[in-house]
């Protein structure tokens, strides 16, 4: 029997916490397979979900945690399973053109068109109808890393597909192969944080800014505000939002927008950064520095913070300025380091149907941005652990393209058991599957800038599979919109 806790030691050791909490740690034996997939994403999903350390240096309350390998990875896929007054939220995932398109040299690329400016990009570069029998034509005409070359330069979003081979041998997966899935760096000095209260849940006090946007960095602002901090989510007004996510990954957090580019409000995001303890963007790397607030900007005007970055493909590289950190990016990140072939694979050698064209297959759910997300969240933590230790001011740095080197490295099943006893994910439905029904909590959504304390709306949503003995979590619902509150903190006792 497989020790539960051989990924979260390595990743608890090299963030150096203490040894001793990990007895504290309970995880279910033998997680996999938690889905039909022949990488370990029960393991990963166990792995990536802990946030019980800070609260214990800030209470002496040892702690325990426990974390369900199949409610993990039904966590994994939280936006599917969310529900307003009954009715599951419109839209889709991806809209009607994104997705993966065979090209000239018999390879595939991915396209991504969620937001107008790049769908529109992408159809100008492609001269072509705005329709998916156009789009696969047009592409037809490209070679896959010429089509992916050309979007990257016109600051569109596509990848072509590749092999593990093929990605392991890419000058941006040689520079990414020592890269550990969560990285801690000294940004400035700082006096140690004090710990002045009596807190009830491991975040309680934390003041936390999240900016950003779509899955990865949105999870990881959803676990903190679960956990008791104050999460403030700022959007741009220029942006679009995004229904079928948003209101799942809000859940816990206040929301307000600020456009950085009007003195106002950046005013008011400089007032917010003196106050708060963690800062978490999900721009690609220096995309903040030109407005004032890069990671040396942002500890310089408060000493002690953490400050939190998500990037794709990492901070070396070529493709380090890749414009996917803003972006929906986990599939683009899986289709071009290796997953949805090794995966293809896998499911062809369960069927042994080898005749069949190999067709690339995505994870089952979005696996790299969710487990991004919690990882993020487990840095921070450990970063603020350093804060009461050390002092310091602190970075945390998590990409996709690394996570997805980490999952990698767990391993891998064989294709009868991942795709034979592997469970496939629920329906999305409502009432919620069997399955989901026993895990659902319901809450109520909150209300509008003039009258925050208004609650209007019930909703539904899958419970955090992390499992606090002394500290439940937080159920909530989310903001009605992204402009529901003031850009403002809350008073603490």
């Amino acid at each position: 029997m497989e020790d539960p806790l051989v990924a979260a030691r390595p990743l608890w050791h090299a963030l150096d916490l203490p040894s001793e909490s990990l007895s504290r740690l309970h995880l279910s034996r033998d997680p996999d397979p938690a889905v039909d997939s022949s990488f370990k994403l029960g393991t990963a999903a166990q792995a990536s979900l802990s946030a019980a350390e800070f609260h214990q240096l800030r209470t002496d309350v040892e702690q325990t945690v426990s974390v369900n390998a199949r409610h993990a990875v039904l966590e994994f896929k939280s936006e599917a399973w969310y529900a307003i007054d009954g009715k599951l939220p419109s839209g889709t995932l991806f809209d009607d053109i994104a997705g993966l398109y065979k090209t000239k040299d018999n390879s595939y690329v991915r396209l991504h068109t969620n937001f107008p400016h790049h769908r529109q990009g992408l159809l100008n570069i492609l001269k072509c109808k705005p329709t998916r029998q156009a789009v696969a034509d047009a592409l037809l005409q490209w070679n896959a890393v010429d089509l992916e070359t050309e979007a990257s330069v016109q600051k569109m979003v596509a990848t072509a597909l590749r092999s593990f081979d093929e990605w392991d041998e890419h000058p941006q997966g040689k520079a990414l192969a020592n890269t550990p899935p969560v990285q801690l760096l000294k940004i400035g000095e700082a006096p140690k944080r004090e710990i002045d209260g009596q807190y009830n849940r491991p975040l309680e006090g934390i003041r936390v800014l999240d900016l950003t946007r779509v899955l990865a960095g949105p999870v990881c602002g959803r676990t903190l505000a679960a956990h008791g901090a104050d999460v403030l989510l700022v959007t741009s007004p220029n942006l679009p939002a995004l229904p079928f996510l948003d209101a799942d990954t809000s859940r816990g957090k206040r929301a307000t927008q600020l456009d950085l580019t009007d003195p106002k409000d950046h005013a008011t995001m400089a007032t917010l950064v003196k106050d708060t303890d963690v800062f978490l963007q999900a721009y690609r790397p220096g995309g903040l520095r030109d407005k004032g607030f890069g990671p040396e900007d942002v500890a310089k005007a408060r000493p002690g913070i953490v400050y939190a970055s998500l990037t794709a493909y990492g901070w070396e590289g070529p493709w380090k300025d890749r414009r996917a950190p803003l972006e929906k990016f986990d599939s683009l990140v899986q289709t071009a380091s290796g997953f949805n072939v090794a995966e293809a694979q896998a499911y062809a050698a369960y069927r042994e149907d080898k005749a069949a064209p190999l067709m690339p297959k995505p994870f089952p759910m979005q696996a790299l941005d969710h487990a991004a997300g919690y990882l993020l969240a487990f840095g921070i933590n450990a970063a603020l652990c350093k804060t009461i230790k050390e002092g310091g001011s602190w970075e945390v740095r998590v990409s996709l393209a690394a996570v997805g080197q980490w999952i990698r490295s767990l391993g891998r099943l064989e294709p009868a058991l991942a795709f034979g006893e592997g469970i496939p994910m629920p329906p999305r439905t409502v009432p919620p599957h069997e399955e989901l029904a026993a895990l659902v909590t319901s809450s109520r959504s909150t209300g509008s800038k003039g009258s925050p304390s208004v609650q209007l709306k019930d909703t539904t949503a899958i419970r955090h599979a992390a499992i606090l003995a002394q500290a439940p979590v937080l159920e909530k619902g989310a903001p009605l919109s992204l402009d529901t509150h003031e850009a403002r903190w809350l008073p603490q006792s």
